[in-house]
């Protein structure tokens, strides 16, 4: 038996943790691409209230929503493939530190959008 498949038997359960970390993330993502496009959808199809800065803020949500999954889908997949290296080379491990750092400042910035969305509505 190669010493690569010694290391893919010997740390399945780091492999298996991998993968189900890489999984949450897609469903983080099917999450807030969702948000997004419900949120454009319902607010051009059954919006009774309709408001130029009220649009375009639907609008900027659900586009910005969309480019936030494609981010996160681009850290997700190369922080899976690192953390595979890492297993399989028996390296130490190291968080993902930028990617979090990162994803949190864009979920800030969709929360925001969120809220401006909600404050213009009610004016």
């Amino acid at each position: 038996m190669k010493k690569e498949e010694k290391n893919q038997l010997k740390y399945a359960q780091q492999h298996l943790a991998n993968e189900r970390t890489y999984l949450a993330w897609v469903r983080t993502v099917i999450a807030i691409v969702g948000i997004g496009f419900l949120n454009t959808s319902l607010h051009f199809t059954i919006g009774v209230q309709r408001n130029s800065a009220i649009d375009m803020i639907s609008l900027s949500l659900g586009v910005f929503a969309v480019l936030l999954g494609f981010i996160i889908i681009v850290l997700a997949t190369v922080a899976y493939f690192n953390k595979k290296k890492q297993i399989m080379n028996d390296e130490s491990f190291t968080p993902s530190n930028t990617s979090v750092s990162l994803v949190s400042a864009l979920m800030i910035i969709i929360l925001i959008f969120i809220l401006a969305y909600f404050l213009y509505l009610e004016s």
